[in-house]
């Protein structure tokens, strides 16, 4: 149920205490013995409130040694990328990193004007040091300079929160057993009083660091993966807001590059992000494919021939067209893939698949079919498409909540984490090269597909309910009908790779629904997808719930 105020402006007392959080971040120290401010890497790293002893001094001092011993373990002896976002946790953060990097002699690369880094900017520039060195993720030599990275956000969370996580060499978000390993190293080390943290005074570290120019590199660059010269030539009206995100020097500096016809709409950074409209949860998330979040840059849609949000660390995408307003994720998703695939990038390999999460739509399924293309249904989280991306094989791989990548014109590998960037400049393109808002492109898969009613429902859910939701079976789902409709699947691993969803997705012909734990939130999500309406939607949904109401014995 949505709060009463969600979509209006953040009012003081939604404001979070910044001196507080920093001063929590320094003096609050975690306890071994309490499972709930252990180091854990969830979809994408670690995160967590300073003010809940979460994410706090200790936990990143042993995070980053634990880092570092994986770097060791694993001979990656090439320099090391760091970009922060806006949170007001994160550059405490980057210094402690910073400190332990410097402290046990790695070559750290940070933004050579002291400012916010995006962070496909720091999968591009990973990839950009490897080149030629890697030709997959299993082709890692050791003691060949291979360069890795780490990102300081908690990506699109409240601003109470903070986050770190992990990119090895192959620049995409450590896998699993990456994670696991360098999580159990850290509360080793938070358990052993930070005994064995190598670590040197931040101003003696901040002398030993290198300036690398993230933001010129990466958009001198742009125009390989995106066609922007089309973009400029058909005059597209384009309004960007970073919501007081990473992305927010990089906006004009893309707009004067390419000579575009752009408005950075907002290029205030602020870490209460008091200019915020709440979401759904009466919470300031700055959640780009939120209405309620993205309600001040939906007002504007009529003075724009696009509208583009980002979140913090700007690698999800918000597309707001005059015709449509913000499109849903899953729409945006499935006419990125219809353009991209069915003409818009000829060089691109004439058998490479299409990659997908397995809460995304089912539209994309018949897209795909349309297209004569492979699909490959992966479990939630972007490692899954780093292969592909990184080979390409899989040239375009995208995720419900917004995430995306995509391969360059040429058909080589751009970035292996989610860009929000180029997603939102490719609304751009879309309109300049077909003519059509990706709103009416849509309406048209809409006419020649069917009319897909989705919806995604979060629901508070603590540690022990999150891990009873993790652990569900095909054999929790008695029924052998839903909505009445025969069920055709009941999957705890992906179709497309085998590897466990942590949680159960259960399919008819014409709808589906899945259950999970958030890997970033204490929340769990139902999401359900019908293709016979609304009507239909909402029966699927509540015998969803049931499931999860049994297996989490309420």
């Amino acid at each position: 149920m949505n709060d009463s105020r969600a979509g209006t402006l953040a009012q003081p007392s939604d404001l979070v205490d910044v001196p507080h959080l920093v001063t929590a971040y320094y003096t609050l120290r975690p306890d071994p013995d309490n499972i709930d401010q252990h180091v854990v890497f969830g979809t994408s790293g670690h995160r967590g409130t300073s003010l809940k002893t979460a994410f706090n001094e200790d936990h990143i001092l042993a995070t980053t040694q634990a880092i570092c011993d994986y770097r060791a373990e694993h001979g990656y002896d090439g320099p090391l990328f760091i970009g922060r976002d806006t949170h007001a946790l994160s550059e405490p953060a980057w210094a402690s990193a910073l400190e332990v990097l410097v402290g046990n002699g790695v070559d750290v690369l940070v933004d050579e004007e002291d400012r916010y880094t995006p962070t496909p900017a720091v999968s591009h520039a990973i990839l950009r040091a490897n080149k030629g060195k890697i030709g997959g993720v299993d082709d890692l030599p050791a003691h060949t300079g291979l360069a890795d990275g780490i990102v300081v956000t908690p990506s699109h969370n409240p601003p109470t929160d903070g986050g770190f996580k992990y990119n090895p060499p192959h620049g995409g978000p450590a896998d699993s057993d990456a994670t696991k390993w360098i999580a159990a190293k850290a509360n080793d080390y938070i358990k052993d009083g930070l005994s064995g943290v190598r670590r040197v005074p931040f101003a003696q570290a901040r002398e030993a660091v290198k300036g690398y120019d993230y933001r010129g590199i990466y958009v001198a660059d742009l125009e390989n993966v995106v066609d922007l010269k089309a973009i400029k030539d058909a005059g597209v009206k384009i309004g960007a807001d970073p919501l007081g995100g990473a992305a927010v020097d990089y906006w004009q500096a893309i707009a004067d590059h390419y000579e575009l016809d752009m408005t950075v709409v907002n290029p205030l950074v602020d870490p209460t992000w008091r200019f915020m409209t709440l979401d759904w949860d009466g919470k300031i998330r700055m959640d780009c494919s939120s209405p309620y979040a993205m309600a001040s840059l939906i007002e504007q849609k009529d003075k724009y021939d696009i509208a583009t949000g980002n979140d913090a660390d700007s690698d999800r995408h918000g597309i707001v067209t005059p015709d449509g307003g913000l499109m849903n994720p899953n729409h945006y998703l499935a006419v990125a893939i219809q353009y991209l695939y069915g003409g818009g990038r000829p060089n691109w390999p004439a058998d490479g698949f299409i990659g997908k999460t397995l809460v995304s739509s089912s539209m994309i399924d018949r897209v795909a079919e349309d297209l004569g293309r492979k699909l490959v249904e992966v479990p939630v989280g972007f490692k899954w498409f780093v292969p592909g991306l990184l080979d390409g094989s899989g040239p375009f791989g995208g995720e419900e909540s917004a995430g995306a990548s995509f391969l360059r014109i040429d058909g080589t590998v751009w970035s292996t984490d989610k860009d929000g960037i180029i997603l939102a400049l490719l609304a751009s393109e879309i309109q300049a090269k077909t003519g059509k808002s990706p709103s009416q492109h849509y309406a048209e898969l809409v006419a020649k597909h069917g009319d897909p009613a989705y919806a995604r429902v979060d629901a508070p859910a603590n540690r022990e309910q999150k891990a009873m939701l993790g652990a569900l079976s095909p054999a929790d789902v008695a029924a052998d009908t839903l909505a009445g409709e025969p069920i055709t699947a009941k999957l705890t691993e992906a179709p497309g790779n085998g590897a466990k969803i942590g949680g159960l997705k259960v399919t008819t012909e014409s709808a589906w629904f899945a259950a999970r734990p958030s890997g970033t939130e204490d929340v769990y999500k139902i999401y359900a997808e019908s293709f016979q309406g609304p009507e239909h939607l909402k029966q699927v949904q509540a015998e969803a719930r049931e499931v999860v109401s049994a297996a989490l014995g309420s």
